[in-house]
């Protein structure tokens, strides 16, 4: 899991290689680690965090220091942030209706139908639309991870556990990106964001889970 993450990092692919990394980390955790193993990962993780800011390039530093103060260049790096605070905002409650979102369709709003299609979501359906959708993506990571524990065999239970982290990450990172609580890293938003491929993969992995989940109900004859 370390070497493809690094050889994706230093591509560069920053998000990838991030969720690459939080994939194998909440594998661990989810196959259970020794008191020892898991004090020894949390006081490495902290030290060896910093090193990495000497490993990422140029622009992924500005994206960090964006992060930070968007404002301070709020028509360069900070303008995806600030146009997607200012469409989530503008969604208030209820939302502005289909289509009738001004940030998105005037074209404020950079990516609007990839990495930031929340915004454009949130903008549309406002406050109580983000609450439907995110109950329907934790029943969504539920149902991966309670296939995941009853699975038959080690292997399935893994596998299945591998796909919900995978979900679980894709979905953190790109809500905290369009939050602006975490740098834009382009990670999309799985069955939201607009990509062929990316779908592709995500009814791929589903089909996975179903078929670990389809096992439980198979049994050898004796």
């Amino acid at each position: 899991g370390m070497v493809p993450a690094f050889l994706v990092i230093v591509e560069p692919d920053l998000g990838t290689g991030l969720n690459i990394l939080l994939l194998l980390f909440g594998l661990i955790l989810y196959r259970g680690v020794s008191g020892p193993v898991f004090k020894t990962l949390l006081v490495a993780g902290p030290i060896l965090l910093p090193c990495g800011w000497f490993l990422l390039k140029p622009y992924q530093k500005q994206r960090i220091l964006t992060l930070l103060d968007p404002e301070k260049d709020p028509l360069g790096s900070g303008y995806h942030i600030i146009q997607s605070r200012i469409a989530i905002g503008s969604g208030q409650m209820w939302g502005k209706g289909f289509l009738e979102g001004t940030q998105s369709q005037l074209r404020y709003l950079p990516e609007k139908h990839t990495d930031f299609a929340l915004a454009v979501f949130a903008e549309e359906w406002g406050f109580v639309g983000c609450i439907v959708l995110l109950v329907l993506f934790c029943l969504f990571l539920l149902q991966i991870y309670a296939t995941a524990r009853t699975a038959k065999d080690r292997f399935g239970s893994y596998l299945a556990a591998g796909v919900f982290f995978y979900f679980l990450w894709q979905i953190l990172i790109n809500m905290g990106m369009v939050l602006g609580l975490m740098p834009v890293v382009g990670i999309p938003l799985p069955f939201i964001s607009y990509g062929g491929s990316a779908t592709i993969v995500n009814y791929c992995l589903v089909g996975i889970v179903l078929n670990v989940s389809m096992r439980r109900f198979v049994f050898k004859k004796s």
